[in-house]
């Protein structure tokens, strides 16, 4: 007894395994967190080291090559970049994709410890973290109050701040913009010299008088009380009144006789506006793991209580980024998709079942096979994101195909008389090796995918394993649930075609016949004309690759998706202060307002965003522009950005203005294309990279070139002479501390003001840090007390150096960046390439690809490899069911015919190949065998009954034409709804239905007309080789 006999004669056995299927699937989906994307880690850490005043030649000779080389050693390693700038170093190690990071990052930490006596005594200690996309800010808040800006950062930082980290699944919380108090001690340098004094010895005192000491106990028989030594400041006055030195007459000299101490607000690094008022940003991250939606969701809450609480200072909080808005929208669309898809498919079985009976019976295994499998992605550990729900969406019509296949057989032999039981039973053994066959084929198509090994695995594994278990679980449903359903329940439709819905039974039966009638005439003369059939199949699959190669179809790893906010950033000139910048960022920010597209700007005046926000300074600025829904505007977020990019460049001729998109993610697309030249000789490295922006910024699609390593960055450089240094008693510490404190401050030492602490920074006076020759008249104190000044041991020229240095696997480089406009990241990429390979190279340059252009490399060729192990599974699996290497090898010759639907359907509604519409492209490979199976399948019983070729072939495809017509119409029915979204994530998406689209229809005509020619073919070999083998 076979499981379909089992489930005719003993119903309830399926009814308790699906209910509890059922109770499951609901339990998991509702314990199952939503996420844009799947959760994954990206196997790249950083280390990070602040070298507080050292340039970045220094920072790379003295921390980033010592960090370079201790981490070399590590396993898995793909590669080590460094990055070296003005006071801090970053160095980046990616590494294979395959690599467990957290034993690395364990051992890089116990590394990195050791060498830490390498490193010069002024580098804080190194921080090592890892890199993960899910460490973007899921909420990005700015809040205005009634307050003074100092007042309010102690609110924020003090109280608010920790309500929010106190938010299960909050990790990080950090301000935009905030404005700190401060006690600055501004001391005057002529002041000091005349005391023969130096800014070390200020800090010093100040230091030693600024404590608190535990000094003991007094105790009895009774009581013990600690003893505590207080000598912190209390009051400015208190500081003011601090003795410095005594001279030798007696006289004292206090802090207020070298120094303006002032009680005031920190320098402002960086201004923070919404809609043109300032305000403070407040950037929030999730913990790895947490529930994007859930947390967020509990900080607006939050938010809602802290406004109730600040009511008196009129708080307010606005939310320009809400990451849980992009997952939610995301969802919906994709539900919406599903639903849609579900509809329209049930549509269809009505059509060719004529039977709302029938087309239950069928479309119960969507469901049962959806819900199921909820249970399974549970199980696996995944969300509901834009994959798993895109899978869920994609296999409707596909979920189906077994049920109607067993269904349809079960309806023929109800027609030749059979009872209901008999029907069922005959109708599943003569077709149950066929069903298992086609489902078997999709779900090996998918497990290479799931299996891969790439940069994307992790985010196309959870899609692909999801479709397996949907697929597995529809071969369950159709081989017990249908067949008990069927058995008791299924009857001949009687059509009498009366009424509105049978002209249009009747208008659909008559296309579906001469649908039917065109392909047995096309069938019978392309039997007759074999090689003529062969050669313009042959020349339309050749015409559809020639669209890849003529440039109608481009390529592209992700299309970066409309989400509506756009980023421009301003770069003005070197010597810009901060209030030169704040004052023209203004006018910018009124300029963008007038646009009718734009809703709402928010402005981080000397300051930005992204992984390499450290570089912002003083004369760069970020405008994060949020526009209407893309439904209510007749341009694309990108072309309006770069048109507002273009405008602004005309209208502000000072200032460099550059702009980008946010894509799906939550992360700024600025630079896909990447390329990175390496060189020993950084002045060689340099005039060539210079050499080959000028000629890619000529390239048709390339916008804003630019090289992340440009000279012509101005700064003061001081060379000692150690020499000097040494016969003046001086230390390379003492300057180095002296300098660093004199013109950056020294703010180690804090003031208690009631509950809250604040930063003393003592450092010279602004009048006396304006000049070089403030620089070179800097006084320093020498081992027998006498003043020297800097210029009598040290050089102090003005010269143009570059502001950063980078190594790529530590060889000094410099990254080629470049936008792109018009073009497809792969169409630019390739002409890139063309360019670099014809160019002759100085000696030592190298080059190499690297961001989008290496991911699509990368994904391309591990979904490549996938889709040719697929293909080999797929031929395997039908080898082993029908005893046969010659048949399968015939059924897998539907795969061109159906690449030469999908590539037309990409170029007709120009679409560039991507990751997603290569996984379409998988998919359609399990889809169109399963219909090429049933043909052959066919043919070859109808040929063991003692039918001829040619004979078998026509009564296969007449009889196979109905259920092909069915399954094929249904996957592409149910692809429509994600082909024609336009709602988030729809960018990715509608490639992926396209291509199945057009695949399905071009390999559903093919495969009816040329496959048998194929077959015919295949026996001709065969017969001629077993002539030539007995002769």
């Amino acid at each position: 007894m076979n499981l379909s006999e089992l489930s005719v004669r003993r119903p309830t056995l399926v009814v308790v395994v699906f209910a509890m299927l059922t109770f499951l699937g609901i339990m998991s989906y509702r314990s199952l967190k939503y996420e844009l994307i799947p959760d994954f880690s990206s196997p790249v850490f950083t280390v990070t080291t602040v070298y507080p005043g050292a340039g970045p030649l220094e920072v790379e000779n003295s921390v980033s090559r010592q960090i370079e080389e201790a981490l070399s050693g590590l396993n898995n390693i793909d590669v080590i970049r460094s990055v070296s700038l003005e006071g801090a170093s970053m160095v980046i190690v990616t590494l294979k994709i395959d690599a467990r990071i957290d034993p690395i990052v364990n051992e890089a930490v116990r590394r990195i410890q050791a060498i830490r006596g390498l490193l010069p005594p002024q580098a804080m200690d190194p921080v090592i973290r890892k890199f993960s996309v899910n460490e973007l800010p899921v909420m990005t808040l700015s809040v205005q109050a009634n307050l003074s800006p100092t007042a309010l950062y102690d609110e924020l930082n003090y109280r608010i701040s920790p309500a929010f980290a106190r938010i299960e699944g909050v990790a990080e919380v950090n301000f935009l913009g905030a404005t700190e108090r401060e006690i600055q001690v501004n001391i005057d340098h002529d002041k000091l010299a005349a005391h023969n004094l130096s800014v070390l010895q200020v800090v010093n005192t100040i230091q030693l008088s600024n404590h608190d000491y535990p000094v003991g106990r007094i105790s009895n028989d009774h009581t013990q009380t600690m003893l505590r030594l207080s000598s912190t400041f209390m009051h400015i006055t208190d500081m003011a009144a601090l003795i410095i030195t005594r001279h030798p007459d007696g006289s004292l000299v206090k802090l207020e006789d070298l120094a303006e101490i002032i009680d005031t607000e920190k320098d402002a690094a960086s201004l923070y506006r919404v809609n043109g008022k300032p305000a403070v940003g407040i950037e929030i991250t999730k913990q790895e793991g947490a529930n994007t939606v859930a947390v967020c969701n509990a900080i607006k809450e939050e938010i809602a209580s802290i406004e109730k609480s600040y009511t008196s200072s009129q708080m307010q909080f606005t939310v320009p980024h809400d990451g849980s808005q992009m997952i939610i929208d995301a969802a919906d669309s994709v539900s919406l998709d599903l639903l849609m898809a579900v509809i329209l498919v049930t549509v269809i079985m009505f059509f060719f079942l004529h039977s709302a009976r029938n087309a239950v019976i069928v479309m119960v295994a969507v469901p049962l096979s959806i819900v199921s499998t909820f249970v399974g992605i549970s199980l696996f550990g995944y969300s509901l994101n834009l994959m798993t729900l895109l899978a869920l969406s994609l296999v409707i019509g596909t979920l189906v195909d077994d049920a109607i296949v067993v269904l349809e057989n079960i309806y023929r032999h109800l027609e030749m008389g059979k009872n209901r039981m008999q029907a069922t039973v005959d109708g599943i053994r003569e077709i149950g090796l066929s069903v298992v066959s086609i489902t078997l084929v999709l779900v090996v198509v998918f497990l290479p995918v799931a299996m891969s090994d790439s940069v994307i695995s992790p985010i196309i594994a959870p899609f692909a394993i999801v479709i397996t278990l949907s697929v597995l679980i529809s071969l369950l449903v159709a081989f017990t649930v249908v067949p008990l359903l069927t058995s008791r329940f299924s009857k001949l439709a009687s059509f009498d075609g009366k009424g509105w819905w049978g002209t249009l039974i009747r208008g659909f039966e008559w296309v579906l016949t001469q649908l039917s009638d065109a392909i047995q005439s096309l069938l019978q003369w392309s039997l007759r004309h074999q090689w003529t059939t062969m050669a313009l199949a042959t020349t339309l699959f050749i015409g559809s690759l020639l669209l890849l190669s003529g440039g109608f179809i481009g390529s592209e790893f992700l299309n970066i998706g409309d989400t509506g906010e756009c980023i421009v950033r301003v770069e003005y000139p070197k010597n810009y202060t901060l209030a030169q910048n704040n004052l023209m960022t203004r006018k910018i920010e009124e300029f963008i307002s007038r646009k009718p597209e734009v809703t709402a700007i928010y402005s981080t005046v000397g300051g930005g965003s992204g992984f390499m926000a450290v570089q912002s300074g003083d004369d760069q600025s970020e405008i994060n522009i949020k526009l209407v829904e893309k439904t209510k505007r007749d341009i694309s977020s990108n072309l309006f950005v770069k048109r507002l990019e273009r405008e602004l460049n005309e209208t502000f001729t000072d200032v460099k203005v550059e702009s980008a998109v946010m894509n799906l993610v939550g992360s700024v697309d600025d630079a896909p294309l990447q390329v990175v030249f390496q060189s020993a000789d950084t002045d060689t490295l340099l005039a060539f990279a210079e050499k080959m922006k000028r000629q890619i910024a000529g390239i048709p699609g390339t916008s804003n070139v630019r090289l992340t390593v440009e000279s012509g960055h101005p700064e003061v450089v001081i060379r000692t002479d150690k020499e000097k240094m040494a016969h003046l008693g001086l230390t390379p510490s003492v300057v180095g501390s002296t300098l660093y404190t004199s013109f950056s401050g020294n703010s180690d030492h804090k003031f208690r003001s009631g509950d809250f602490e604040y930063a003393i920074n003592v450092r010279l006076d602004a009048f006396n840090r304006r000049s070089v020759s403030d620089v070179e008249n800097l006084t320093f104190i020498s081992q027998t007390g006498q003043a020297v000044k800097l210029r009598q041991f040290a050089t102090v020229t003005e010269e143009a150096g570059t502001s950063k240095r980078e190594r790529y696997g530590r060889i000094s480089s410099v990254v080629l960046e470049s936008q792109v406009l018009g073009r497809t990241v792969g169409e630019v990429g390739n002409d890139i390439f063309r360019l670099l390979e014809e160019t002759e190279l100085p000696d030592r340059v190298t080059w190499l690809p690297e961001g989008e252009l290496k991911y699509q490399a990368e994904a391309f060729g591990s979904l490549g490899e996938a889709l040719l192990i697929a293909i080999v599974l797929a031929y395997l699996i039908m080898v082993a069911l029908y005893q046969s290497y010659l048949h399968p090898f015939v059924v897998l010759f539907s795969i061109p015919f159906s690449i030469i639907g999908a590539l037309l359907a990409l170029a007709l509604t120009g679409q560039a190949l991507s990751l997603f519409s290569l996984l379409g492209i998988i998919m359609l490979v399990g889809l169109v065998l399963k219909n090429a199976i049933l043909v052959v399948d066919f043919t070859n019983q109808l040929r063991g009954e003692g039918k001829d070729i040619h004979a078998a072939l026509t009564l296969a495809v007449r009889l196979r034409f109905r259920p092909i017509a069915m399954t094929a119409l249904s996957t592409v029915v149910g692809m429509l709804p994600i082909a024609l979204s336009h709602g988030t994530g729809s960018e990715w998406k509608s490639g992926m239905g396209w291509v199945i689209i057009g695949g399905m229809t071009s390999s559903m005509l093919l495969s009816l007309i040329v496959l048998p020619v194929v077959y015919s073919l295949a026996e001709q070999v065969k017969q001629f080789t077993k002539r030539c083998i007995k002769k």
